[in-house]
């Protein structure tokens, strides 16, 4: 099978697609034929050496869609159609940048769905991060909802989640780059707000705000949150992993609320609900670009550039069976 792996930290020139004996079936575990699988920032990070855990060699990828091709597991059937996420996937083992991997059973999550491949392939793990935030924001009509770092591919999927759902509320998104202003409107932001130097230029309040810059910047997007607001912070584009020096009670005063969402909190139950809510409201998931295998280098180029917009992907093609 082909695999892309990366033997040592670096730029994307590192991603290396090679050959290699596909994976051999052990208890407790699944081998999946692997159709696609999502790009992630954290995977960036990981190949940069950022992620201390990581030993490589190793085959990135915190998420995949594909199809059982053998199994341990009682319940499951060859060929089912299932998503993996997270876990230690790309991390402790290897993850989905290959035409095969092996998972742990408890990580198979067997799907129903009517979606394209392509768009179904561009859910996880980014729609189901964007989805589990717009639960944990309580998100009413009446709301006037804010997403700092809207450009990425968590904040274009919340804007199309949202306004599949709700379509007449007001959504704001920041960008560091005003020029994509016509992009983001496109995808439902009513209004964008120049971002500089981690700094907000607007003096508007909200009662919602999904904060996918995270730590850095985040006692920023707090000062933009109204009284009785809630925000969700469940990004680091901005690349500092904690917050320090946050005094809660000084930070929160207003009476505002802090949560996240975890997408490595994932079930079945919760997958799916997913798809049904996508499929309900038409919520168009077609991702942005899709590369094949032998592109991952310039998929993570893109992704890393400022032209980067929304979702990509990798879709494993039927000529390499």
């Amino acid at each position: 099978m082909k695999a892309v792996v990366v033997s040592s930290p670096g730029g994307p020139e590192v991603l290396e697609v090679v050959e290699r004996q596909k994976p051999i079936l052990k208890a407790g575990w699944t081998l999946v034929k692997i159709q696609g699988f999502g790009i992630n920032h954290s995977e960036i990070f990981t190949r940069q050496g950022l992620s201390p855990s990581v030993q490589f060699p190793r085959v990135l990828g915190i998420e995949c869609v594909g199809l059982v091709e053998q199994t341990t597991r009682q319940d499951l059937k060859i060929g089912q159609q299932i998503i993996s996420i997270m876990g230690e996937m790309g991390r402790a083992f290897d993850g989905g940048y290959a035409e095969y991997t092996l998972l742990p059973n408890e990580q198979i999550y067997p799907i129903k769905t009517e979606l394209d491949l392509e768009s179904l392939i561009a859910l996880p793990e980014t729609y189901y991060t964007a989805y589990g935030s717009f639960l944990n924001l309580k998100i009413e009509e009446k709301d006037c909802v804010l997403v700092r770092g809207a450009t990425s591919g968590v904040g274009i999927a919340f804007a199309k989640l949202l306004k599949g759902k709700l379509p007449e509320i007001h959504l704001v998104g920041t960008s560091r780059n005003l020029a994509k202003e016509d992009q983001l409107k496109a995808v439902g932001f009513d209004q964008v707000i120049l971002e500089k130097d981690g700094v907000l230029q607007s003096e508007e309040s909200f009662t919602k705000i999904l904060d996918l810059v995270g730590p850095r910047h985040i006692k920023d997007s707090i000062h933009h949150l109204s009284e009785g607001g809630i925000i969700c912070s469940c990004g680091q584009l901005g690349g500092q992993w904690t917050l320090a020096d946050f005094d809660p009670i000084v930070e929160l005063a207003k009476n505002v609320y802090l949560t996240t969402f975890y997408s490595g909190n994932v079930s079945n139950e919760k997958l799916q609900e997913l798809i049904d809510f996508v499929e309900l409201y038409q919520v168009d998931v077609r991702p942005e670009k899709v590369y094949r295998l032998e592109e991952i280098q310039e998929a993570h180029t893109y992704l890393e550039s400022s032209q980067s917009f929304g979702k990509v992907i990798v879709k494993i093609e039927e000529e390499y069976d």
